[in-house]
C-alpha cells in the first residue's frame, strides 16, 4: 500500500519522543561531568590540604632541631593534577649551629602530585648564600640544577633524595674555589626499623669529577666516586643535632658500614670496603680495605704532599707496584687505609685527620 504524503513527512523527522530522550542524554551528561568536575576540585582542595599539612610538618619537624625556615613571598597553585608552593627570598636560620648560621636563596619550589601528596618534589635556585647570623656572605653555592624529594611523613619519613648538576662552591673572602663537580647525588633510606624506633640507614653517594682543591693537592684532581653506606646505631630519627646522635651510635656500638666504595681519580682506580665506628671519646676508629690498581701515581703524589713530614723525597717507578692481583684486567695491590683516634693513616703514612663527632 503506498504511503501518504503525511506518513512520509513523519518518517522524514525525529519524533517528539526520540528529541526527548536525545535531550535527556544531553543533560544527564552534563550533570555527570558537573559532578565530576565538582568531586575532582573537592578531591584537590583536599590534596592540597594534606600537601600543605605535609610541608608544615616538615618545617615544624626542621624546627625543633633548630632549623627555622621562612619564605618572603608565599604562592600556592598546581590546580588541577598538582600542588605547587613558591617560596621567594627563601631563608634558613640554623640555631643549632655554633655559631649559628643563616642561608638564603632566591627561590624554593615544592610538588607534590594530587595523588600522591607525601611525595614532595623540590627544587632550589642559586646561588645560595652560607653566612654566620648577622655576618656577610662567607660562601656562595651554586648549580645548574638542584632538586630534591622526599617520601614518607614527617613523623615517619622512608627516603631522601638530593641531585646537583654542575654544582660549585666558593669562598668569598679571600675569593677561591672550595668544590666543584660535574653531579652529585645523594640518596638516603631506612632499610631496617622505623624512624621512631632503631632505623638502619643506608646511603648512596655518586659523584662525577669532583674536586676540592681546599682538602688538598690531591684532592684537588678530579674524581669519581660511588659509594654505597650503610649506618647502624641510631636511637630513632627525631630532630636532634648530630653530636647526639653520634653520641647515641658510640653508645649503642653502632657502626658504619661502606658495603662498596669505587673511586677513579685520573689512571687510578681503587674499590673496596671496610668498618667504621665512634669511640666513647668522638673520635672515628676503623679501617677501609682497598684494591688499587695505577697505585704508582696515587701515592707518589701522597709522598710529595708528606715529604717535610717524612724528612725525605721519594718516587715509585711505574710497575714496581704491581701484584698479582688484577682490578678490571689491571695489576693491582691490596691497600689499607686505616683510622686510630680520628687519625687517617695510608699504610704508615699519617694522611690527615677527622674532627671530633661529639
Amino acid at each position: 500500500m503506498p504511503y501518504s504524503a503525511c506518513d512520509k513527512l513523519a518518517m522524514t523527522y525525529p519524533s517528539e519522543i526520540v528529541v526527548r530522550r536525545r535531550n535527556r542524554r544531553y543533560i544527564t551528561l552534563m550533570l555527570l561531568v558537573i559532578v565530576v568536575a565538582g568531586g575532582w576540585v573537592a578531591f584537590w582542595k583536599y590534596a592540597q590540604l594534606k600537601a600543605e599539612e605535609t610541608i608544615e610538618g616538615w618545617k615544624a619537624r626542621e624546627a625543633k632541631a633548630g632549623r627555622v625556615y621562612d619564605c618572603g613571598t608565599q604562592e600556592i597553585g598546581g590546580f588541577p593534577f598538582r600542588f605547587e608552593l613558591s617560596c621567594g627570598r627563601a631563608t634558613a636560620l640554623i640555631s643549632s649551629a655554633n655559631p649559628p648560621v643563616e642561608l638564603t636563596a632566591p627561590n624554593i619550589h615544592v610538588a607534590a602530585q594530587v595523588y600522591q601528596p607525601t611525595l614532595l618534589i623540590s627544587e632550589i635556585t642559586g646561588p645560595v648564600t652560607y653566612a654566620e647570623a648577622g655576618h656577610p656572605p662567607a660562601y656562595v653555592a651554586d648549580w645548574k640544577l638542584a632538586q630534591s624529594s622526599v617520601r614518607g611523613t614527617p613523623r615517619d619519613p622512608e627516603r631522601v633524595s638530593i641531585v646537583l648538576d654542575e654544582p660549585s662552591i666558593r669562598r668569598t673572602e679571600p675569593a677561591e674555589p672550595v668544590l666543584n663537580a660535574k653531579r652529585l647525588e645523594l640518596h638516603g633510606r631506612i632499610m631496617e626499623g622505623s624512624a621512631t624506633s632503631n632505623p638502619v640507614i643506608e646511603i648512596a653517594f655518586r659523584s662525577n669529577a669532583l674536586s676540592v682543591p681546599k682538602a688538598g693537592a690531591m684532592a684537588a684532581k678530579p674524581a669519581d666516586a660511588d659509594i654505597d653506606i650503610v649506618l647502624r646505631g641510631l636511637k630513632d630519627f627525631a630532630p636532634k643535632p648530630w653530636p647526639q646522635r653520634f653520641r647515641e651510635i658510640a653508645q649503642a656500638n653502632g657502626r658504619l658500614e661502606i658495603r662498596s666504595a669505587r673511586v677513579r681519580q685520573g689512571d687510578t682506580l681503587a674499590v673496596g670496603g671496610g668498618t667504621f665506628t665512634v669511640n666513647a671519646e668522638g673520635k672515628l676508629d676503623g679501617r677501609l680495605d682497598m684494591t688499587v690498581a695505577g697505585a704508582e701515581g696515587f701515592i707518589n703524589e701522597l709522598l710529595a704532599a708528606n715529604k717535610e713530614r717524612l724528612g725525605f723525597s721519594v718516587s715509585l717507578g711505574l710497575g714496581l707496584l704491581s701484584g698479582k692481583k688484577k682490578l678490571e684486567g689491571r695489576p693491582a695491590i691490596s691497600l689499607p687505609l686505616r683510622v686510630a683516634d680520628s687519625i687517617i693513616y695510608f699504610g704508615p703514612i699519617k694522611v690527615g685527620a677527622v674532627p671530633r663527632l661529639f
